[in-house]
């Protein structure tokens, strides 16, 4: 079973719900493979996700999605496989639904700077499906 927590849903735009939230990330994780673990959806001012971004990719600037990935495919000890967390900035972000989808991709190990533009397809894909 997937869980996903949404934190600060209140900064996230106005019709994007939790539940859009969960099937985003459900399944983007599931189009990697991934069905099962938990993770965290954070919606944060700029201010702090550029606090994120300095601190843990020595970046000091605002951006629009950050990923900390935990447990990547191998689950802990005990419990479900934490997977990670995604934190988005609304307002740095021209299409939330699209950088939670990115966020969710980064934690099952995707990374749009090293492959071949499978990401950033997948990523298109999954916004295809979600809009019809």
């Amino acid at each position: 079973m997937l869980e996903v927590e949404v934190i600060g849903a209140e900064l996230a735009p106005d019709g994007l719900q939790v539940g859009d939230v969960e099937q985003l990330c459900g399944l983007a994780l599931a189009s990697a493979g991934v069905e099962e673990g938990h993770l965290a959806v954070e919606f944060v001012p700029p201010e702090r996700i550029r606090e994120l971004n300095r601190e843990h990719r020595g970046r000091d600037a605002a951006t629009d999605v950050l990923s900390f990935p935990v447990d990547g495919q191998a689950p802990a000890a005990a419990g479900p496989l934490e997977l990670g967390d995604v934190v988005v900035c609304p307002e740095l972000t021209a299409d939330v639904r699209e950088a939670v989808v990115h966020g969710a991709l980064h934690l099952t190990g995707m990374d749009h700077e090293n492959d071949d533009g499978e990401m950033l397809a997948l990523q298109a894909e999954i916004l295809r499906w979600v809009a019809e």
